[in-house]
C-alpha cells in the first residue's frame, strides 16, 4: 500500500500547462485507477486560525450510528476522535499527503462542501488546563470513501498545526471533529460556477468540481482560475488537467507570480482581465467561489468578517459588478 500511495502523491505533483478545456469526456478514473477526488484544504486558506483551550477530552475511535437509522459514520461533530496515520508521501517541496484510517465498514460523513477540524496539543495554559491549536482542513479523498481519508497539507516553518503534521509518523493519531459544513452544494444549483483559488485554497474547489463532473445529471459549467507563487507550488495539477481534458463542462487557468522560462500559463497576480476572461459574467444564475490566503482574498473579494461570516464584498469582484449573493467565500 505504501508504494501505491506514493504513486498517487507523485501523480499529484505539478507540471507546467496553461488553459485547458475539452470537447469530449473520455475517462473518469483517477491516478493509476485510484479515484482521487478533490476535497477541500490543506489548510482551508480562507478559513479561520485559532486556538481552543479545553479542560478535558472526549475521544473515541469511531462514533457509530445505530444500524437502524443509517450507516456507521466515522466523524462526530461533538467529539474529538482519534484517527490513525497510515502513511505519508511527498507531493512538492513544501506539501505532503497524509492518509488516515478508520473502520472500513464506515464512511467518513462529509457532504459537499464541508471540512473537518483538527487539533494538536500546545501544552498547558496558566491554570494548568490543556491548550490546543485547531485548524480546519478538507480531505481530498472521495466523500464516499470507506476506511480512510487523505489530507493534503502545506508545511509552513512557523505553522503550529502544519508542524504537528510534519512530526507525525505512521501509527500516530490525529484528533478530528466534524463535519463542518461550508457551502451546501446541490446539483444544478447554478448554471455556471466560477472559482478563484490560491495555493491550498484549491481543496474546497476540488470537492465541488468532483461532485459536478462525477454526476452525469449535473450540467453545471465550471471555470477555475488558480493562482500560485511558482509552477512548483501548483497542487494536484495533473488531476486538474485530467478533469479539464475529459469533461467539457470544466476548464482551468493557471497563473503564477514567479514563472519559469518555459511557463505557458498566466503571469502575475489574478487580475481583472483574467477574471473577465475566465469567469462567468455577473447574473442570477452565476456563483463565484473564492478561497485563498488573506492577501488574495482582500484583492479578489474581501476576506470574511471577524466572526467568520461572509462579510462585505469588495475587491475586483465588486468592481466587475458581482453582488454579495453571487459570491461565496470559503
Amino acid at each position: 500500500m505504501a508504494a501505491f500511495f506514493r504513486r498517487v502523491a507523485k501523480a499529484a505533483a505539478a507540471t507546467p500547462l496553461g488553459f485547458r478545456s475539452a470537447s469530449k469526456a473520455q475517462s473518469q478514473s483517477g491516478f493509476g485507477g485510484f479515484r482521487v477526488p478533490f476535497g477541500a484544504i490543506a489548510a482551508i486558506s480562507g478559513g479561520v486560525s485559532y486556538c481552543y483551550y479545553l479542560s478535558s477530552t472526549n475521544l473515541a475511535y469511531l462514533d457509530q450510528v445505530n444500524e437502524e437509522t443509517g450507516p456507521k459514520v466515522a466523524l462526530n461533530p461533538n467529539k474529538w476522535l482519534d484517527f490513525k496515520l497510515e502513511d505519508t508521501a511527498t507531493v512538492s517541496h513544501n506539501t505532503k499527503l497524509f492518509r488516515f484510517s478508520f473502520d472500513p465498514s464506515s464512511k467518513l460523513g462529509l457532504d459537499v462542501a464541508s471540512c473537518i477540524l483538527t487539533r494538536a496539543p500546545l501544552g498547558q495554559d496558566t491554570e494548568g488546563k490543556p491548550k490546543y491549536v485547531v485548524r480546519p482542513y478538507t480531505p481530498i479523498s472521495p466523500t464516499d470513501a470507506k476506511g480512510y481519508f487523505d489530507l493534503l497539507i502545506k508545511i509552513y516553518p512557523e505553522g503550529k498545526m502544519s508542524q504537528h503534521f510534519a512530526s507525525l509518523k505512521p501509527g500516530d493519531v490525529l484528533q478530528v471533529k466534524g463535519p463542518i459544513e461550508k457551502l451546501r452544494y446541490t446539483p444544478n444549483m447554478k448554471k455556471h460556477i466560477g472559482m478563484i483559488a490560491g495555493g491550498s485554497g484549491i481543496t474546497p474547489m476540488l470537492q465541488v468540481v468532483e461532485a459536478i463532473v462525477n454526476n452525469p445529471d449535473d450540467i453545471t459549467q465550471v471555470s477555475l482560475i488558480y493562482g500560485n507563487v511558482s509552477p512548483d507550488d501548483i497542487l494536484l495539477k495533473q488531476k486538474l488537467d485530467l478533469l479539464a481534458t475529459t469533461h467539457p463542462n470544466f476548464k482551468v487557468f493557471y497563473t503564477v507570480d514567479r514563472p519559469t522560462d518555459n511557463w505557458k500559463g498566466g503571469k502575475g497576480y489574478i487580475s481583472k482581465e483574467m477574471a473577465v476572461k475566465g469567469l462567468p459574467h455577473p447574473g442570477d444564475d452565476t456563483l463565484i467561489l473564492v478561497c485563498g490566503p488573506p492577501g488574495m482574498m482582500n484583492h479578489i473579494s474581501g476576506d470574511k468578517a471577524q466572526d467568520r461570516s461572509q462579510g462585505e464584498l469588495t475587491g475586483i469582484l465588486k468592481e466587475l459588478g458581482y453582488t454579495a449573493d453571487m459570491v461565496y467565500k470559503f
